[in-house]
């Protein structure tokens, strides 16, 4: 909204310094700050409102220590990243932009299957609240939805060679001409590291690639339920999951700023992807919504994310990483949340298969998700989230590797 407001002033006025309103790292930095104050000066009265409505965790006993001072802190916080996040968005970015609007109905989407989920556990005393199959629906639906448009809309495009602009200039070459809708990814690490989905069906003869959604949307879906899964199951203690999801998705900020910039993706040699990097403002807000929520979950929690949130940071992610080319990369950049994931998997198909073999479950952990684990060993839960904050960095910092080192 004022992104418009200034752009008209600019154009129509020549108003002095509304003509900044143009680049994206103004908005972006102007982002992160209101979206910064916004979850830290009315967080503290979304988390009042949630105290005096009642809205408390119910905790269930599992034995770790400290669990049961935890019952009745409020729940459903998530509320605050997606306040802080959208309000900056709206009024900052460029709302026909494909990509921010396919994140807006990504944040509204998942928070809504968040908040039924998180409303069926408080309100109507249900621990389990919103059953599986719902949030699977709801995942997938959400799954088709990005799949379609990356796929069909003309607006997503790559530029595979950028090339320099004396090349284009002495051959005449339109910056139009070299972008083309594709299901190019990228592998990370490798020299050669374009991948086409395209390619898995060439077996199907010359007009293979049209038959690309069969293996490009199943994908999307695949990656936007296995990361909003990790996301809910990352939450688990004070800070864990706001903390890691921060630096994951600083990360992919940084990826989006050099993939939608034609100079510096020239530069590194990368997928120039136009329009993409708009999306750094949008990115820029969801950390400043992340860290201001940060501020009142950090040990001790004073609210809790929900699955209002956890299940929003994970499609928030999903569609960050497929957007810009880099969902391959996501084991390695959000490597937190797949050990989680990992974990419990392991633990149930190990105990699966122990009880049929042996007539008696067997565990590999002490309990999953992999933090608990770390709760049952006697380590304190600051300490844990601590500790898998410093991986979450060092994953980060080698997955910004992957730019040069191939």
């Amino acid at each position: 909204m004022l992104y418009y407001i200034f752009q008209h002033l600019d154009k129509a006025f020549d108003v002095p310094g509304a003509g900044v309103f143009q680049y994206i790292t103004f908005r972006s930095a102007l982002a992160f700050i209101l979206s910064l104050l916004i979850a830290t000066i009315y967080g503290k009265k979304i988390i009042n409102y949630l105290r005096n409505q009642q809205v408390g965790e119910t905790v269930r006993e599992l034995g770790l220590e400290g669990q049961t001072a935890k019952a009745g802190t409020p729940t459903m916080g998530g509320i605050i990243i997606i306040l802080a996040t959208l309000i900056p968005v709206l009024l900052l970015a460029k709302l026909n932009n494909i990509y921010i609007i396919l994140l807006i109905v990504t944040t509204i989407w998942m928070g809504t299957i968040g908040f039924i989920d998180d409303y069926i556990k408080i309100f109507k005393k249900d621990k389990q609240g919103l059953k599986g199959i719902f949030k699977v629906i709801g995942q997938v639906g959400l799954g088709l939805i990005v799949g379609t448009v990356l796929y069909l809309s003309p607006d997503v495009t790559v530029r595979k060679d950028t090339l320099t602009s004396r090349v284009k200039i002495e051959n005449n070459i339109k910056p139009s001409d070299l972008e083309e809708r594709s299901t190019a990814t990228t592998i990370p690490f490798m020299k050669n590291n374009e991948f086409d989905y395209a390619e898995v069906l060439s077996f199907m003869g010359d007009d293979y690639k049209s038959y690309a959604w069969l293996i490009f949307i199943p994908m999307v879906i695949l990656i936007i339920t296995a990361v909003s899964n990790g996301a809910n199951l990352t939450d688990g203690i004070d800070g864990l999951a706001a903390g890691t999801s921060a630096i994951s998705v600083l990360t992919l900020g940084l990826f989006t700023f050099v993939s939608g910039n034609i100079i510096f993706s020239d530069y590194l040699n990368i997928m120039y992807i136009p329009n993409s990097g708009e999306m750094t403002v949008y990115i820029a807000a969801f950390v400043g919504a992340l860290v201001g929520f940060l501020w009142y979950n950090a040990y001790p929690a004073s609210v809790f994310m929900g699955d209002t949130g956890s299940l929003t940071i994970g499609g928030i992610i999903a569609v960050i990483a497929i957007a810009i080319r880099k969902e391959l990369m996501i084991p390695v950049v959000c490597g937190i949340f797949l050990a989680e994931n990992l974990s419990v998997i392991i633990q149930v198909s190990y105990f699966k298969y122990t009880k049929k073999k042996f007539g008696e479950g067997r565990r590999i952990f002490l309990m999953s998700p992999l933090h608990h684990h770390y709760q049952k060993k006697g380590y304190h839960e600051s300490r844990i989230v601590t500790r898998f904050w410093i991986v979450g960095i060092l994953l980060a910092i080698f997955s910004l590797v992957s730019l040069k080192l191939r």
